[in-house]
């Protein structure tokens, strides 16, 4: 086992198949963080791209639906996953999420499909 935690994307439908209805944006979301305490609980640190790229949205007055939401939310995936060690890819049709899938195995990273597959790591190694 790697002697540090792994940084770990969690990718999954976030607009895909929402029509902009935030109530749908906001139940795949929460799917997503959903995943995060299993991989928080295996040892590693996981992140998903909205969290990243919702503030920037927010800070020039955007939301997810906006025109300028396609220039934040794939590029801060994208420049997140330059940081990350592997991904987590949850069910669901979604190009973004099939995007990080193919950077990061462009990048050699290990893409895992259920949380059960990701390594985990003994407490020793958390502390």
């Amino acid at each position: 086992m790697n002697d540090k935690p792994m940084l770990i994307l969690i990718a999954g439908p976030y607009r895909s198949g929402t029509n902009g209805d935030p109530q749908a944006m906001a139940a795949n979301l929460a799917r997503l963080e959903a995943a995060a305490w299993p991989v928080f609980a295996a040892g590693h640190l996981p992140v998903i791209g909205e969290w990243v790229a919702l503030p920037v949205l927010r800070s020039v007055g955007a939301g997810p639906t906006d025109p300028l939401a396609d220039q934040v939310l794939y590029p801060a995936a994208e420049r997140l996953l330059a940081h990350c060690d592997a991904v987590l890819r949850l069910p669901g049709d979604s190009a973004g999420a099939d995007q990080d899938v193919a950077t990061a195995r462009r990048r050699g990273l290990p893409v895992y499909h259920d949380v059960d597959e990701i390594p985990g790591r003994t407490p020793q190694e958390t502390a």
